[in-house]
């Protein structure tokens, strides 16, 4: 293969050291990280002709145009900051977690006197307990469900000091002890949420030897209504043991069994949790990118990267296979649980193989119900793009829709909204907002807005076309290609607007576009003016109907993140001498009060309509 002189230049002058190497496309965009004990070495090989290398590997060398390698000072630093990369980066042809950054936790704020239980999406270092990832949201709230009936557990935003006159209605339904009122001290609470991590964490055996121990305390001492409550108690915390297989005894190690299942080019990983000699629950996790690899790459690769996100690790790790990586992987899991040992071992016999066998399994039976999920959902998607077709008389099936909405509230901090579907899911990478100057079109006025709109993404798409044959031009994704069909969120107004822009730029006939009235779903055509209505059940409505309201949304959030930073700027109208005209000049030049902020009093003075005393006026209200 041809080598162009920039990477010979690069390949030549590579360090012999442990490190990071970074491969970029033509675009600049990050497609491939790795690691390498000797990154000479290890980079050059991919430029080496050499025919054992993959499919896989052959595209990525295709696409490389540059190279970026980062120094570290051992394979363990390696490894960890080529974990970090591949999670910022989400490269094309790196193995990884499908939806990672979704994942939730159970966070247990046990910096806090009297602990909240929450669930959250990322895990920070501030003094509170985590527990997961799990993959789905709901199963998470379901597991709060249950364990608030066993350890009523804190909800609301009250500073509790024990001196509150009434408790809420938790309380008196049992989902809250009360400690706002002095109903438990916090030592007693402490101690119950305590015991919630303990049954989190699948050692329930000292929590109910306890419980036991209180209820008969309770009872010797004739506090009978103290000791139904924990005989309660009790009996839901043990109903909940007994749906939980015992698999070891409890003096058993705690033990993570992973296990995959691959078909097609997917690859889903089933992880048993066993706690205390108790499967207490299990995981799956789908991986992208895995085609052309081995199932020791796959496996290595996912270990890597779910024990970044995991909360907790445990004393040892079942595998279906070695992993090539299997010493310095064992080094930075102990490094991780605070010095102690972790054992990763594949297992020949007995229970824990059986185990391992049992996992996977579970994987098979996964993928293949996840699969023909997805082939359902596939299907719905191309009937409702055969729908769109027929009702709307397309040449063809829309397989790249836009539509467009206008958000603000009375003319204020107006937003633009675009987003895009492609083959009848949400291509949210080429999604845009566009920020409306609502004093230029004289507000509140959603036409002109719309028609702005249009403008400014058509005016992108022309501009595109004529650098198309500028060498090493970058091309926008969501501007350089014209849809199959445009959606407007409106009737016939908003219609109207944007035929003018299509006319204006000689795209009347060359794209279909319709507006959707909101009240009776009525699908508006130009220059006609009977609406259609689409079969309330037919898939083509449902579509549109998703792509409507995902419009809508991406304009509300894009609408309320300008009207907070606008909200920010009412701090300028409380300075001397700064009205409405200053103040959006300071604005426009600086684009943040941050920068405004920062500014010096020579650099506000350039901005128009400023003075010197206007200027020391904003430095000294905002430092």
């Amino acid at each position: 293969m041809e080598i162009s002189e920039k990477l010979q230049g690069i390949l030549a002058t590579l360090p012999t050291k442990p490190g990071c190497y970074l491969y970029r496309n033509a675009e600049g965009t990050i497609i491939y990280v790795g690691k390498a004990i000797n990154l000479k070495n290890r980079v050059r090989s991919y430029f080496h002709a050499d025919s054992s290398h993959d499919n896989k590997t052959r595209r990525l060398v295709r696409d490389i145009t540059d190279i970026e390698w980062i120094v570290v000072g051992s394979e363990l630093e390696a490894l960890i900051l080529e974990m970090n990369l591949i999670k910022k980066h989400r490269p094309k042809y790196n193995i990884r977690l499908k939806d990672d950054k979704r994942y939730p936790y159970i966070k247990i704020h046990w910096n806090e006197a009297f602990p909240k239980i929450t669930v959250t999406r990322q895990m920070e270092e501030d003094g509170s307990r985590y527990f997961g990832p799990y993959t789905s949201a709901w199963a998470v709230y379901q597991t709060l469900e249950v364990l608030r009936k066993i350890f009523p557990y804190l909800t609301c935003d009250r500073e509790i000091n024990g001196n509150d006159p009434r408790a809420c209605l938790y309380y008196d339904i049992k989902l809250c002890t009360a400690p706002c009122i002095g109903a438990i001290s916090k030592d007693g609470y402490r101690q119950m949420i305590s015991d919630l991590m303990e049954f989190l964490s699948g050692h329930s055996e000292p929590v109910i030897q306890r419980v036991q121990g209180e209820m008969q305390k309770a009872s010797d001492e004739m506090r009978f209504e103290k000791a139904a409550a924990l005989r309660d108690q009790l009996k839901a915390m043990q109903s909940i043991i007994e749906r939980q297989k015992i698999i070891f005894g409890t003096d058993y190690a705690d033990s993570d069994v992973i296990a995959m299942a691959r078909e097609d080019g997917e690859a889903c990983v089933q992880i048993f949790f066993i706690r205390g000699g108790k499967l207490i629950g299990r995981e799956y996790f789908i991986l992208e990118g895995t085609e052309d690899t081995t199932d020791n790459q796959v496996m290595e690769e996912f270990v890597k990267q779910f024990y970044t996100e995991a909360a907790n690790i445990p004393e040892q790790v079942m595998l279906p296979q070695e992993l090539e990586e299997r010493k310095i992987i064992a080094q930075w899991l102990r490094s991780k649980r605070g010095g102690q040992k972790v054992e990763l071992f594949v297992p020949n016999e007995g229970q824990p193989k059986d185990l391992v066998q049992m996992a996977s399994e579970n994987a098979s039976e996964t993928l293949q119900a996840l699969r023909t999920q997805w082939q359902a959902d596939a299907h719905r998607q191309e009937q409702a793009l055969a729908d769109l077709q027929t009702y709307l008389n397309l040449s063809s099936p829309p397989n790249r829709i836009e539509c467009y909405d206008v958000s603000h509230t009375q003319g204020v901090a107006t937003v633009g909204a675009m987003i895009v579907f492609e083959q009848g899911v949400p291509a949210k990478r080429l999604y845009r907002k566009f920020n409306i100057d609502s004093t230029s079109i004289g507000a509140p006025d959603d036409f002109a807005s719309m028609e702005e709109m249009l403008t400014r993404r058509f005016r992108r798409w022309k501009g595109s076309q004529e650098k198309e044959a500028e060498v090493g031009s970058k091309k926008d994704e969501a501007f350089s290609f014209l849809p199959d069909l445009i959606i407007i969120d409106g009737g016939k107004g908003q219609l109207g607007r944007v035929v003018k822009v299509m006319e204006d730029y000689g795209l009347m006939g060359v794209v279909p576009v319709v507006g959707l009235a909101k009240q009776e779903e009525e699908i508006f055509f130009p220059h006609k003016s009977e609406p259609l209505l689409l079969p309330r059940h037919s898939q083509g409505l449902y579509l549109v109907q998703r792509v409507r309201d995902e419009a809508h949304r991406f304009g509300i959030t894009a609408h309320r993140k300008k009207r907070t930073k606008l909200g920010l700027a009412s701090q300028l109208d409380s300075i001397p001498g700064i009205g409405p005209t200053r103040r959006k000049a300071l604005l426009k030049h600086f684009g943040s009060m941050d920068k405004i902020k920062e500014a010096s009093i020579e650099e506000l003075l350039v901005v128009k309509g400023m003075n010197e005393t206007a200027a020391k006026n904003v430095k000294a209200n905002l430092e």
